[in-house]
């Protein structure tokens, strides 16, 4: 119950982050501060940042194998990313497939991290 709590809060900062900075990049965008290339570069990025923090986090609280910590968070992302799309009937393409990647490697590559740091405090 622990793991599902853990995974559950990290869910709900990630979220909360994301929407933040997007209502945040989106606003700029609305009010043409920022051009429509710069914007989609910016969505990118804030993904990739949210999910290497989430991951990062919880690669600090597990106790060893960083990696599968992260790809069982990016797992659920994934899903429920998945669930959106088709629940707005659009279709599985490229893009979809390379923006899901990105989530599963940089909150493994978060959780990584945040493991090996763990260890070398502790030593």
């Amino acid at each position: 119950m622990t793991n599902l709590k853990k995974y559950l809060s990290r869910l709900f900062y990630t979220f909360l982050y994301l929407l933040g900075a997007m209502l945040f990049i989106t606003t700029l965008y609305y009010f043409n501060l920022m051009n429509e290339s710069v914007y989609k570069v910016f969505k990118i990025i804030i993904l990739i940042i949210s999910m290497f923090v989430s991951g990062f986090i919880l690669g600090r609280m597990a106790k060893s194998k960083g990696y599968l910590e992260g790809i069982k968070f990016s797992l659920m992302m994934i899903l429920i990313f998945l669930v959106s799309t088709v629940l707005l009937s659009e279709p599985l393409k490229l893009t979809i497939i390379i923006y899901y990647l990105i989530i599963l490697m940089s909150t493994t590559f978060g959780s990584m991290i945040g493991v090996s740091l763990k260890k070398e405090t502790k030593s």
